[in-house]
């Protein structure tokens, strides 16, 4: 028998490890989150603990247009706010634009690579 209940966690994990290279490790504390880099960069940070949200990297003007629109959208971590937000699964964010926020923070993080490291991820695809 299968559940019929969406499982948000389930869906952000797999649309993270979908990307190119995406490694993930369970922090030892707190429980319950886990950190995804790309090349040894952090492009994602998935909290299933106190909080179920998704910390993700973002261009900056994007950050604040979605905060405005967003109220699921804030800022949950020691990180730089002009570059990172989090969001909440399960309030008002679509599925559909957290996946575009998984792809777009991967993809902000993958243009910081150097040369070298962009050629070493594209031979492991």
């Amino acid at each position: 028998m299968t559940s019929r209940r969406h499982d948000p966690i389930a869906t952000v994990k797999a649309a993270i490890e979908a990307q190119p290279g995406a490694v993930g490790a369970p922090l030892p504390s707190p429980p319950g989150v886990i950190v995804y880099k790309v090349m040894g960069k952090i492009f994602a940070i998935l909290e299933d603990a106190r909080v179920q949200c998704v910390i993700l990297k973002c261009d900056p003007p994007l950050a604040e247009m979605l905060r405005e629109k967003y109220a699921g959208i804030g800022h949950r971590s020691h990180l730089d706010r002009r570059f990172w937000i989090a969001v909440g699964l399960g309030a008002d964010v679509p599925s559909e634009e957290v996946e575009k926020l998984i792809a777009h923070s991967h993809a902000q993080v993958v243009a910081g690579l150097t040369r070298k490291q962009r050629a070493e991820l594209e031979g492991q695809s």
